[in-house]
């Protein structure tokens, strides 16, 4: 594999132990970061570790400035780098191959735009979770492109900046991230480089420990905001369904926890399947809803705030 210029971009609130150890191990890797960008939104607290350390840029934004899509956009604006790896504070490489198995797909094929890495479960994670992360993760990789469409649908377009690499030429022909996005920047740019003609890669053997227990009020504001950004793009999700994956994911955890006898937990499946929906459903509506109503059913207030 020959070397190319890879850098990281972190975006960070409230950064934790689990951030500085994920720096730590991305200092290890076997196929070297030149630069990892630190893109913090000021809370009062950020480890003095992180900003002594060599290789580490840190920017700091108001909480006001902050956005899922513009923000990213900025850290691409901090680099010069060929490859620029996009990761969340809480995402931990599980070894020390991590960045060369993700930047391998963009430096196979000049087609693919961008590689997004596999995610495990943590310690901690439930059990429903931990499937849940086995459906959207498997263990096989796959590159995508518009021949998929028919079968795959939506999912040919998803994509994580839990961990993802991008190409730099082909993000810059797609115009950026949109620069202002509730929520879901990674699908949008996915969807746009698949129906330009590239390919989006998922690779298996890029492997990152991130998962959340999350509640079933969690659960309904992410996919309000989930589609929140999908209402606003029709341009990409108009004519595709996403429902459907959403039940083939419920039937094959219940399946699941069936064959392992864990019947206790499908009322919180049921439960919590429910959220997801009624937060799918309502935030494909959102703008026939008073404003005080969208921001209860959403997870990020601030976006409302916004001009």
């Amino acid at each position: 594999m020959s070397e190319h210029r890879v850098e990281a971009v972190i975006l960070t609130y409230r950064p934790d132990e689990r951030f500085t150890e994920a720096v730590r191990r991305l200092e290890r890797q076997d196929y070297p970061l030149e630069r990892i960008h630190v893109i913090n939104t000021v809370s009062g607290i950020f480890p003095e570790e992180i900003e002594k350390m060599p290789r580490i840029s840190v920017t700091h934004i108001r909480p006001e400035e902050f956005d899922h899509g513009g923000t990213r956009d900025k850290g691409f604006a901090l680099s010069e780098a060929e490859i620029l790896v996009f990761m969340t504070q809480d995402a931990l490489p599980a070894n020390t191959k991590m960045i060369g198995e993700l930047v391998k797909p963009l430096l196979d094929s000049d087609k693919v735009g961008v590689s997004y890495a596999r995610q495990l479960p943590a310690e901690d994670c439930d059990e429903i979770e931990r499937y849940t992360r086995s459906f959207n993760y498997p263990g096989k990789s796959k590159v995508k492109d518009l021949s998929d469409l028919p079968v795959m649908g939506i999912k040919t377009f998803f994509c994580s900046d839990v961990c993802a690499a991008y190409r730099r030429s082909i993000y810059l022909e797609m115009g950026g991230f949109t620069k202002r996005t509730i929520f879901n920047e990674d699908m949008i740019m996915a969807a746009k480089m698949v129906k330009a003609g590239y390919k989006v890669a998922y690779t298996a053997e890029a492997r990152v420990i991130h998962s959340h227990n999350y509640s079933g009020r969690q659960q309904f504001q992410r996919n309000f905001d989930l589609a929140v950004s999908q209402a606003d793009h029709p341009e990409i999700f108009a004519g595709i369904r996403s429902e459907s994956e959403g039940i083939r994911l419920v039937k094959n955890t219940a399946g699941y926890l069936i064959r392992r006898k864990r019947w206790r937990l499908i009322p919180a499946l049921l439960y919590k399947s429910g959220c997801k929906y009624l937060g799918y459903k309502a935030g494909r509506s959102y703008r026939r809803m008073p404003l005080w109503l969208v921001k209860r059913c959403s997870a990020s207030v601030k976006y409302w705030q916004k001009p």
